[in-house]
């Protein structure tokens, strides 16, 4: 692919769509209780992950206990729990065919020589009841070689929302054993991609991080690009094509309700919402240049904060909402600069070779991610804030997008694969998540191409 003078705007300047169409809306996340399971977690047991990088903790989890329906809840719940730790790379569930202990004597009192023999440093136990419309889960968390329970917490919920649970107790084991919060209960929205590569839909889509309770937002009937999420989880800031003028929207998941935001005389492109969720901060086009504005959602005021020539596009705040990084040509090349919230004090910060877009600020906010590119090959990095310690995690063909999982450790970007020929045969474009120590890089499984993930906050 001939790499185009902005690769900000190689999306952004796509071929538009037609009417508005009615969204297609996702289940809400329904409410889930929690409680302390007796007796209360024990210390002990954080494993420092640098250390599970290189040496996974071995874990069991067998099924949780339960009959009729509650068994079969049990069974996929715990196999939703052991693949989440291994697609996580920092645990390595031990096989079920080695297990010595059934899952219902486990879920009473573990036999712990049975898991210290096959391998386990860790297990889990916990048993389904199904009472009416709603389904309780109580799950333990063992340290098998001293013998010792290191959480125990009871879940209930709708039971049509058992899978949640499952990512919520994922997430417990991952903090209680690793010391730091889990990334398993969160949804990640894209741009589902079909079509003839010169005349792709492209629409608003959702799902859990596993892949799992995929809703399309949109129908296609207009082009959407660059979701982002809105820190309480339930908006989504987006660029849509509607009436082939491309303009920021903002899409509310409970309602479905979309309104543009602004009142820009051209193109808006390039949202993100602030840390505290009351403004969004995108790029305005004016004549040859990119601005930077920000836009009060209460008052719908908006104050431009960067000026001069050249194209200022892909703001992202820092976590505590004091700065901001994003990409420019200012000085003739594209690199990316930090700034104050206001606007003031503006430096660059990327000095590598090549050209850089799309930063986006770890959620830690001690990273910022990007993408570089030049010499005929794209790559997914990181960087500090003061541009310092730039690592390459990913290299290919052509790769965008960087996003944070919220707790830092985890990103996903999108992977396209060249065409064979001129009508686009072999042509494909793939979601991949990747630790941000540049190991454990997956393909996320998705029904349509993908671009242009978000990775939303945790759900509770």
């Amino acid at each position: 692919m001939t790499e185009g003078p902005a690769l900000l705007f190689r999306r952004a300047l796509m071929g538009a769509g037609a009417a508005l169409a009615a969204p297609l809306l996702p289940a809400a996340p329904a409410m889930v209780s929690a409680a302390r399971a007796q007796p209360a977690a024990a210390p002990g047991a954080v494993i420092d992950i640098t250390r599970a990088r290189t040496d996974p903790i071995p874990i069991a989890v067998p099924d949780f206990a339960g009959t009729g329906d509650a068994q079969r809840f049990g069974r996929d719940i715990a196999r939703i729990i052991q693949n989440n730790l291994r697609s996580s790379g920092l645990f390595r569930p031990v096989e079920r065919a080695a297990f010595i202990q059934t899952p219902e004597a486990a879920a009473q009192t573990p036999r712990f020589q049975d898991w210290r023999v096959i391998g386990a440093n860790a297990l889990t136990t916990g048993r389904a009841d199904v009472q009416g419309d709603r389904i309780r889960v109580e799950f333990r968390l063992w340290d098998v070689l001293p013998e010792q329970q290191l959480q125990g917490t009871a879940f209930t919920a709708p039971a049509g929302n058992w899978r949640r649970i499952a990512h919520l107790i994922s997430d417990v084991i991952y903090e209680r054993l690793l010391g730091e919060k889990g990334y398993f209960d969160t949804r990640v929205a894209y741009v589902a991609e079909s079509g003839p590569r010169d005349r792709r839909a492209r629409r608003l889509a959702i799902m859990d991080q596993d892949g799992e309770n995929h809703r399309f937002l949109t129908d296609g009937s207009f082009q959407a690009l660059t979701p982002r999420f809105h820190p309480n989880a339930q908006q989504i800031a987006f660029m849509s094509y509607f009436q082939n003028q491309p303009r920021v929207y903002l899409f509310n998941l409970d309602t479905g309700r979309q309104e543009v935001l602004g009142n820009f005389p051209g193109m808006t492109l390039s949202p993100r919402f602030a840390p505290d969720g009351r403004s969004v901060v995108l790029s305005a086009v004016r004549g040859g240049d990119a601005n930077i504005f920000l836009v009060d959602l209460g008052s719908r005021r908006e104050r431009q904060l960067t000026s001069g020539g050249g194209l200022d596009v892909s703001p992202s705040f820092s976590p505590d909402g004091a700065q901001i990084v994003f990409n420019s040509d200012r000085g003739g090349d594209q690199q990316l600069y930090v700034m104050d919230a206001s606007g003031g004090g503006v430096r660059r910060i990327s000095f590598g070779r090549g050209r850089y877009a799309t930063p986006v600020w770890s959620p830690r906010g001690d990273l910022i991610a990007f993408t570089r590119f030049g010499g005929g090959s794209f790559a997914i990095g990181v960087m500090r804030p003061d541009g310092s310690g730039e690592r390459i995690l990913s290299e290919g063909w052509q790769m965008e997008g960087p996003t944070f999982a919220p707790n830092g450790r985890v990103m996903m970007f999108y992977r396209e694969s060249p065409a064979r020929d001129s009508r686009g045969g072999g042509y494909a474009s793939r979601l991949a998540s990747i630790d941000i120590a540049g190991f454990n890089e997956r393909q996320i499984t998705t029904p349509t191409d993908a671009s242009d993930p978000a990775w939303s906050p945790l759900l509770a």
